[in-house]
């Protein structure tokens, strides 16, 4: 027995306790990694201590011009590089910004009006393609070519880009097929989905008009509309 009354064994009892104890310090400083390595999902065992801390992760993050979006109805929170306060000099970005191609952007669209659709219908669980249901998805409005290895390389190329940016996801084990992430909405409005939508049905229709004439496909002039994107907090 010590003079404080506690046996040798009892203190190392709690110091394992307090060991294995998380402190609020390291529950933000986990947080803020996880962000930094990406999109933060609710089904992840960093999204309590993120929820429960984001008030500290979200000041760590102002310091260097980055807010925390943390959207609990959808589940998921990342990070965004944050507005500059008028008459301030704005700071040099920590996420970088990509440039899309048209494949890029178009896949993007449709992707995210197959999640509509498949959110719509009340479907459970993660929404999954397969490779050639992404092919048949965007071929229609990609410009008709004749070289097909070409165009298989292209769509292959824009499947692969939204994988590093995490909008897609290739399942383990399951070669082939890909989880539509729900990022993507953070991305792709309801607005612009509907913007685009009308579009859609313009480039489909002006595409099957080509197939008998001439080379003048939708992609074509589709090719020059490039648009940029915040990779989602992967580019820290």
């Amino acid at each position: 027995m010590t003079a404080s009354g506690s046996s040798t064994s009892d203190r190392a009892v709690g110091d394992r306790v307090t060991a294995g104890r998380v402190t609020p310090e390291r529950a933000v400083a986990v947080s803020a990694i996880r962000l930094m390595q990406g999109v933060v999902y609710q089904e992840s065992d960093a999204w309590d201590d993120l929820v429960r801390h984001q008030g500290a992760v979200r000041d760590h993050f102002a310091v260097v011009g980055l807010e925390v979006v943390v959207d609990d109805d959808e589940g998921y929170a990342y990070l965004r590089t944050a507005d500059t306060p008028e008459g301030e000099n704005a700071l040099p970005r920590v996420i970088r910004r990509r440039t899309l191609t048209y494949a890029d952007s178009l896949l993007l669209v449709l992707l995210r009006k197959r999640l509509a659709e498949f959110e719509s219908a009340g479907d459970p669980g993660q929404l999954v393609l397969t490779h050639d249901e992404i092919v048949e998805m965007i071929r229609l409005f990609l410009h008709r070519s004749t070289d097909e290895a070409r165009e298989q390389h292209q769509i292959d190329a824009s499947i692969n880009r939204l994988v590093g940016m995490g909008f897609l996801r290739q399942l383990k084990d399951r070669k082939g097929e890909w989880e539509v992430r729900r990022i993507l909405k953070a991305y792709v409005d309801a607005e612009t989905l509907s913007d685009f939508s009308a579009k859609l049905a313009e480039y489909a229709d002006a595409g099957s008009a080509d197939e008998s004439t001439a080379d003048e496909g939708v992609g074509h002039a589709g090719a020059a509309d490039e648009s940029t994107a915040d990779r989602p907090s992967e580019d820290i």
